[in-house]
């Protein structure tokens, strides 16, 4: 039987000699449940100028990286969540969070928390009790910025940043791996309290925390993949960010949301794709 890391269930980080502690995500946390709800994930295709953004009001939205700037001008009422998994967003887009985020749900890794903690001290000051920590899996420390400097982490970053194959998790409870797919492996989680797997996008990992937060039916919009050589909806050509999404689409994002949708489907929560963009691209979504 295999031996897993345990996670650490918080984590500490130095803000002008302060330590600032952040809990892990824990599924089992009342306030983390949707309770059965239908949710919305929006992300940042160019499809999204043309969604009637007023039908998606009212239900419970989780948005990633810049789409959160759509609150700006529309009233969500249930914000159940803001995700950002890849440090690069924040030196990318650093006002996004300083001209729209004032408390809501903030879920990140470690890497992107480490980042924050130098461009945006006084909002991890004052909101940290409402962010989580979430991690991959393979890899717990995530993906690091190659411009920001990480040696205030309180626990030993060699540890948490080994990275491992998802085939080491193959007997866990808590995921489905594919070992078999051609040019990579590829896998789900059913419970982000023990990581998530990485696909490529953010936009997977915000599926699985809506799962684990026991979502009824996932609508996913802006996942548009095939038109990734286009500017984010709240981009335009002279503050647009790269994008990685071309070299990793048929590799890894399909296939995982196949997977994920598959998955999810035996467990009778439907993940539906309502980008016009990539809508042929799924066989399971």
């Amino acid at each position: 039987m295999a031996l897993y890391l345990r996670l650490p269930t918080t984590a500490g980080f130095n803000i002008d000699n302060e330590i600032i502690i952040i809990k892990a995500f824990n599924a089992n946390e009342p306030e983390q449940s949707l309770y059965g709800k239908d949710v919305n994930i929006i992300a940042s295709g160019p499809s999204i100028q043309q969604l009637s953004l007023p039908d998606l009001l009212q239900t419970p939205t989780i948005f990633v990286n810049g789409s959160f700037s759509l609150t700006e001008h529309h009233d969500f009422t249930d914000i159940a969540g803001y995700v950002i998994s890849d440090a690069r967003f924040i030196n990318h887009q650093p006002e996004i969070l300083r001209q729209h985020y004032t408390g809501q749900p903030l879920y990140a890794t470690l890497a992107v928390f480490e980042a924050m903690a130098t461009t945006h001290p006084d909002i991890m000051r004052t909101y940290h009790q409402v962010m989580r920590v979430l991690y991959p899996v393979d890899r717990p420390w995530g993906v690091k910025s190659n411009k920001l400097s990480f040696n205030k982490l309180l626990f030993k970053k060699k540890r948490l940043n080994k990275k491992m194959p998802l085939s080491y998790f193959i007997n866990h409870p808590n995921f489905i791996i594919d070992g078999s797919h051609s040019s990579a492996e590829i896998g789900v989680s059913l419970n982000i309290t023990h990581g998530f797997v990485e696909a490529g996008t953010v936009a997977y990992v915000a599926t699985q925390l809506a799962f684990s937060r026991h979502a009824a039916t996932i609508h996913l919009y802006g996942i548009d993949l095939l038109n990734s050589d286009q500017p984010r909806f709240y981009e335009d050509d002279s503050n647009r960010a790269p994008s990685m999404l071309n070299k990793v689409t048929n590799e890894r994002i399909v296939p995982s949301f196949n997977l994920l949708g598959k998955t999810y489907k035996a467990h009778g929560v439907s993940v539906i794709n309502h980008s016009p963009v990539s809508k042929t691209l799924f066989d399971f979504l």
